[in-house]
């Protein structure tokens, strides 16, 4: 049974990234809030890196354990580096992946505690959403402040859980004093729009401004009512004040780390809160940050909706994959993955080159950083370093959940090399599309050049939504695609690099206050269910108090 970690105090965390003891806010023993006012007292010389990854196995590839792996080896080699990352959703923490803290001796601390409640934050984002429909329903009720037709209502609730029970409910039930009765929906809190607004706001007052555009319903003529209209925006953020604050933990070995935020990659848009990233960059000198699932998804809405609301843009990419998921996409299952298979290996590197076109249309150098498994062979990583030299790309081999920040050190000096690099000449901000292009030009944009689509289909449904989306003011926003995270399509069975394929999008959704449009391709659910054995299943309290089997393998 392993041990926890001896935690530095939060304080001297603080001291090694240079934040001032008067803005670090202890929230308990092993972590602390970040007052706001700190972002403006940095020297603001950080360069930010993203951690990306080729399309995962349902289990995932590690981007997380990377990610940490990488701030670690980047600070045993003397840089100040500082890792940014989102917040673990209680959903997958009880269900498929368990938590996302890292992995091995390459993880987040306290991991237990930020996999759980943490500082409250998912539960304020929870608490501010459904403050909103509470106040959305009583309109209805009464007809007051604004009148609001019960079946033109777009909000739904939201739970930081996964429950397909809750995926299509009826409220309003047990007589008139109790409400009318109407459908409506959960989402996790991880798709929630109040998230994804909560981690692009700049200050209180973007927030509550963002709040407030929130189109919780239509007139029967297609007009919006807005959150305004309810006079619910103060109240949300009087429930985010503090939620707004980054945190501050720390990485196994000590080294600090900002986590803050967390909407789902394959429903909303996969990053962790800009004022996060910024407070990393304004006393780092590398700051690590990731996107969620592969590049297809998280990388671009990183790119195109993320840095592009921030202004901000990355030095460069570490592009994470394993030998298991690029056999799996040169066609074995994933069960049969860990098997030494060079013909698989070798079909999968079509995979892995399409991510890497992507990367050079956006501009991005890139580090290739393999998360090495214990079955991996040598043949069979030279092989991939040999497909890395073909190409002109950096391969690393990453050895971080066994070993730290000494397992990461070959791509700790090779990211490095690559951010040094650009500083005479960092990379310019390139766009998939342009914002006043039309939504499903966008839509289209984004299916071709990052996916290899030939084309873009749109039902029935999604063309009448794109109209609606435009008369409510949605035209000129960027768009965030959902679909499957474990293909370039938007088909799940479809590994490797498909071909000649359409994408169709089935359902267009306006999330004003985030400021995009969401576009639904595939069987994309906004509340995933829990699968037969949960993880929650493995989950021990010991008498000492400590939690076990909240990690993989743990």
């Amino acid at each position: 049974m392993s041990q926890a970690p001896k935690l530095r105090p939060i304080h001297d965390v603080a001291d090694e990234a240079g934040i001032s003891r008067d803005d670090v806010i202890p929230w308990g023993r092993d972590r602390a809030k970040i007052d706001l006012g700190a972002l403006s007292k940095g020297p603001n010389k950080g360069r930010l890196v993203l951690v990306s990854a080729i399309n995962p196995t349902p289990a995932g590839e590690g981007k997380t354990t990377t990610s940490v792996a990488l701030a670690m080896g980047l600070r045993k080699r003397g840089v100040r580096a500082i890792a940014a990352l989102r917040e673990p959703s209680l959903g997958p923490v009880f269900g498929v992946k368990g938590g996302g803290t890292g992995g091995g001796v390459a993880s987040l601390e306290p991991a237990a505690d930020i996999n759980l409640h943490f500082t409250g934050d998912i539960h304020a984002i929870s608490t501010a959403h459904n403050l909103l429909s509470a106040l959305v329903d009583n309109a209805v009720y009464f007809q007051d402040p604004v009148a609001i037709d019960g079946r033109l209502v777009r909000w739904r609730r939201t739970l930081d859980m996964n429950d397909r029970f809750l995926r299509n409910v009826i409220v309003g039930l047990g007589g008139k004093a109790n409400g009318t009765p109407r459908e409506t929906s959960f989402d996790i809190t991880a798709a929630s729009e109040v998230m994804a607004i909560f981690c692009l706001a700049e200050s209180l007052a973007d927030l509550e401004a963002r709040c407030a555009r929130i189109v919780v319903a239509t007139r029967p003529d297609g007009t919006p009512i807005r959150a305004s209209e309810l006079f619910a925006a103060p109240s949300m953020v009087a429930l985010l004040r503090d939620a707004l604050m980054p945190n501050l933990v720390q990485t196994r070995e000590g080294g600090p780390a900002i986590v803050h935020g967390g909407p789902f990659a394959n429903i909303a848009h996969g990053c962790n809160s800009v004022l996060a990233t910024r407070m990393a960059l304004s006393y780092g000198d590398i700051v690590v940050t990731e996107a969620g699932f592969g590049f297809d998804l998280g990388a671009e809405k990183f790119l195109d909706i993320k840095m592009r609301s921030s202004g901000l843009w990355p030095r460069g990419l570490v592009l994470v994959a394993t030998l298991r998921a690029l056999k799996m996409h040169g066609g074995v299952k994933v069960s049969d993955a860990p098997n030494p298979n060079m013909d698989a290996l070798t079909k999968g590197f079509d995979h892995l080159e399409k991510h890497l076109e992507t990367a050079r249309f956006y501009g991005l150098p890139v580090v290739v950083s393999v998360n090495r498994f214990p079955q991996d062979t040598d043949e069979e990583l030279e092989a991939l370093r040999s497909f890395g030299r073909a190409h002109g790309v950096e391969v690393a081999v990453c050895e971080g959940f066994a070993r730290g920040g000494d397992g990461s050190l070959e791509l700790a000096d090779k990211v490095k090399t690559m951010v040094d690099a650009t500083d005479a000449s960092p990379p310019k901000a390139t766009f998939a599309y342009a914002l006043e292009d039309k939504p499903e030009d966008k839509i289209a944009a984004i299916a071709k050049t990052v996916y290899g689509a030939r084309d873009v289909a749109f039902t029935a449904q999604a063309r009448k939504d794109l109209e609606a989306v435009s008369k409510l003011g949605g035209a000129t926003l960027p768009v965030c695609m959902a679909k499957t995270h474990l293909s370039l399509s938007d088909d799940a069975t479809r590994p490797g690099r498909p071909r000649d394929f359409t994408i169709t999008v089935r359902e267009v959704r306006l999330s004003a206050g985030a400021g995009y449009i969401v576009a639904l391709t595939g069987e994309i659910l906004t509340m995933p269910g829990l699968p037969k054995e949960p993880a929650a299943r493995r989950v021990t309290v010991h008498p000492d108090g400590r939690i076990t089997g909240l990690m993989q393998g743990e």
